[in-house]
């Protein structure tokens, strides 16, 4: 599949297919006694556990230890004591998912400065330079996310409809690129379609935004929310106020996925593959502790999942059966089957 978008510095995407670490790659990473640390926005969602489990089996199969995760519960000033805390502890290796651009740039400079590469997650601080200040960045190609998503909405919105948009007002390279696809497809593709835009600042505040945007725009026919964690809150937030509108979001966590084959207002989803992104990140770190040139930016592609081949997808980004829940509302399995399935 090809890659839609382009890196925050203007770079072609990568293929995670270019970084293989090879068996003789594998048996000198055992060798090196490499030590990293992980450092993530939020421990919360589906998306960071699934990548978090992909990274770390990757860098146990290559004897690397990590030595510590973070969860910055998306705060910045958590972000920054937990990286220079973790420069004083010298690991050969940090793999970051910065949670803001400007305000956390001068501590993720901080590590690259005291020798200590670098890996990025979906974004790119503020100033930051491949090569510079990080060994390379891996991510989803966000923009075709919301190429995908926009895609998927359309067939769901009558002529001259109202869209909403529900973005996230933190300046996030990966939410950025979901927006701006999604706007710019709607626009060329759809120039009937009327376009409303609201962001929240945090998850907490995501149900009182829809509220709003609803309260404003009663005509709105369709809700495109930037991943699925507050898509799942903006649902909710529908429910009590009467309302059954198409949605559409990123990300494929349980929760989604369900309400996908529940058949209610979520008609697709454009899924991450997190966890082969969590692979791949891993893959990358240890090439560059091994000495080798890596990309500036790798890119994963995205999976456009509606209710119809929501089991196949989840298997694809979960490496595991898809919920129970999903395969009783799709009636793949009799009850009595269901019933003894594991958890």
């Amino acid at each position: 599949m090809t890659i839609s978008g382009l890196g925050p510095h203007g770079e072609r995407a990568s293929a995670p297919e270019q970084i293989l670490l090879l068996p003789e790659d594998i048996v000198k990473a055992r060798a090196g006694g490499f030590r990293v640390a992980i450092v993530l926005h939020t421990f919360a969602s589906d998306w960071a556990k699934q990548q978090l489990s992909g990274m770390i089996g990757m860098f146990g199969d290559c004897g690397v230890a990590v030595i510590d995760v973070v969860d910055c519960s998306f705060t910045p000033e958590v972000q920054i004591d937990a990286l220079d805390r973790l420069i004083a502890e010298a690991p050969d290796a940090i793999v970051s998912l910065p949670v803001a651009n400007a305000k956390v740039a001068a501590a993720h400079a901080r590590v690259a400065a005291a020798g200590i590469k670098l890996v990025l997650l979906d974004n790119v601080p503020t100033g930051l330079l491949p090569g510079k200040d990080y060994t390379s960045l891996v991510s989803a190609d966000n923009f075709g996310l919301g190429k995908i998503a926009a895609e998927s909405l359309s067939p769901h919105v009558p002529e001259a409809g109202e869209v909403g948009v529900l973005g996230y007002e933190a300046d996030f390279f990966a939410t950025n690129e979901r927006e701006i696809a999604f706007l710019k497809w709607m626009r060329i593709n759809r120039p009937d379609v009327r376009l409303h835009v609201r962001r929240f600042p945090s998850l907490a505040d995501a149900g009182r935004v829809t509220r709003a945007l609803f309260d404003d725009h009663a005509a709105i026919a369709g809700l495109f929310v930037v991943w699925d964690t507050p898509s799942i809150a903006a649902a909710g937030t529908l429910t009590t106020m009467g309302r059954t509108v198409p949605m559409v979001t990123v990300d494929l966590g349980q929760d989604a996925a369900i309400g996908l084959a529940a058949n209610n207002s979520l008609v697709a989803i454009a899924a991450q593959q997190p966890f082969r992104q969590g692979e791949t990140a891993a893959s990358v770190t240890v090439s560059a502790l091994l000495g080798r040139l890596t990309p500036d930016w790798v890119a994963l592609p995205g999976l456009a999942v509606t209710a119809e081949n929501v089991v196949e997808c989840f298997q694809t980004v979960w490496r595991r059966p898809a919920p129970r829940e999903v395969l009783q509302m799709l009636s793949l399995v009799s009850p009595a089957l269901q019933r003894a399935m594991p958890p």
